[in-house]
């Protein structure tokens, strides 16, 4: 035997390489992951806020028997729950045959994405233009969001208990809105700002009418022509702003990207890209071993806070619930629980490469991404997960033949970013963030892989199985 054959054989036995995933799937796979991502993309075109994203996620599961959860009734396995919290977060159950004590099996996701928020006095008139003050949600580049088709979702609270739903913009016929910017010819001295300050906060101010109320000579009447239209068409008057959470959102609907059909392009996909695979893999399980639990957050973009977020005690509550149920204790039941903290990770861009260490980066079609830790520079703010549980996670990948890969997000010294993985780390739950690689990030349209998305839902059926 030559000695470049024992190299290459010791190389096969020792080294770790990653493949790309569409080398190693066969048509079969392929193709599953190509049907996948067609049910995905509608899930994608019907969710475009938290609120969306929770109604529509409720209403797949009641097809599939869940049903609300009631505190002190009695469960048996198999039986399928969800509690909905505010309609804004959700967790979806079904009863395993274990003892809750014993652990359950938690997928958390997050069904909240950057966007432009309305403040809460935000309707102006300037130059007899009628425009809305934005505040941005999450962690934008605002110089993306001019120029963008808009639609307004959200709903009115009124003073009299009732809930007025919006939306408007997403359908072929109906107006959009829009951010404008300067003109290059005129632009020479906003063009000196920095990136980062090219467009500011209190600009990104949205163009909704410039039709002026006819039959009255005052001031401020394209104003009052926009609130006789939004009182028609939903009964508010301008105080009912106070009490409204209205999101502006890109009105582009998910499609195919790539000669080849290979990716998708959608506003929103982190997090809805492992929302939808956790989604769908709780709704494919019938009776698991350990109760199988998934949870669709808000608030993830700004930190967790507030009673919908991670940050509360909402997951702490949802254990012990479902632990007392059976005469258990919850606190003995987090600690025998295991979760994937299903969030994004960056997909490495061959364009702008230079924030990531290649060697730890993640790619496009080289499957599900595990990625260890997240955090700022000396892993701040982040759950980093032990050993031994990484070594269970790869096993139940292998054992699955589910592609995947490892990787950080970017550089060590380039930035960072958080999960909701530390929250629930918090609680004694062994976590690890398990996730799909996106391109663009954060930005009005992202871009992920297909084959990665439907690795995503292989991953967390198998683990809630």
């Amino acid at each position: 035997m030559s000695e470049k054959s024992i190299s290459a054989e010791l190389k096969e036995k020792l080294f770790y390489e990653r493949k790309n995933g569409r080398l190693k799937a066969d048509d079969t796979v392929l193709s599953a992951a190509d049907e996948y991502c067609e049910g995905y993309k509608q899930y994608l075109n019907l969710s475009k806020t938290e609120r969306e994203a929770a109604k529509v996620s409720i209403k797949m599961a009641e097809e599939k028997g869940f049903k609300p959860f009631v505190i002190g009734e009695s469960y048996s396995a198999g039986d399928k729950l969800y509690i909905n919290n505010r309609g804004k977060t959700v967790a979806f159950i079904i009863v395993g045959t274990e003892p809750v004590e014993k652990g359950v099996n938690i997928t958390a996701a997050h069904i909240d994405s950057p966007r432009l928020d309305l403040k809460p006095n935000p309707l102006y008139e300037e130059l007899e233009l009628a425009l809305f003050k934005t505040h941005y949600y999450g962690g934008i580049r605002k110089y993306q969001w001019p120029t963008v088709p808009l639609a307004l979702h959200g709903v009115f609270a009124l003073r009299d208990g009732s809930v007025v739903e919006v939306s408007l913009g997403e359908a072929d016929d109906e107006p959009k809105f829009v951010v404008n910017d300067l003109l290059p010819h005129l632009a020479a001295e906003q063009s000196k700002r920095t990136l980062s300050e090219g467009i500011k906060g209190e600009e990104l101010n949205v163009l909704i009418g410039s039709h002026p109320f006819r039959d009255d000579k005052g001031s401020e009447l394209v104003k009052l022509n926009i609130l006789k239209l939004l009182n028609e068409k939903y009964g508010i008057v301008e105080e009912d702003f106070i009490s409204a959470e209205l999101e502006l959102v890109p009105a582009t609907k998910s499609c195919d990207i790539g000669f080849d059909r290979s990716m998708v392009g959608s506003y929103g996909q982190d997090d809805r890209v492992c929302a939808y695979p956790a989604l769908t893999a709780i709704l494919d399980i019938e009776k698991p071993a350990r109760t199988a639990v998934v949870i669709l957050a808000d608030k993830e973009e700004i930190g967790s806070e507030g009673n919908t977020g991670l940050n509360s005690d909402f997951v702490r509550y949802v254990i012990t619930d479902l632990a007392k149920m059976q005469g258990g204790d919850g606190t003995v039941a987090l600690r025998n629980s295991r979760c994937l903290s299903a969030d994004v990770n960056a997909g490495m861009d061959p364009t702008f490469q230079g924030p990531f260490e290649r060697r730890n980066a993640a790619l496009l079609n080289y499957g599900v991404v595990i990625t260890k830790y997240t955090g700022a520079r000396g892993k701040s703010s982040t759950n980093d997960a032990s050993a031994e549980y990484v070594a269970e996670v790869r096993a139940m990948l292998d054992n699955a033949d589910i592609i995947w890969q490892t990787a950080e997000l970017g550089k060590v010294d380039a930035g960072g970013g958080g999960t909701v993985a530390m929250y629930i780390a918090n609680l004694g739950v062994n976590v690890i963030d398990l996730g799909v690689p996106v391109l663009s990030m954060h930005a009005p349209f992202e871009t992920t892989a297909k084959l990665d998305i439907y690795m995503c839902y292989r991953t967390m059926y198998e683990f809630m199985k």
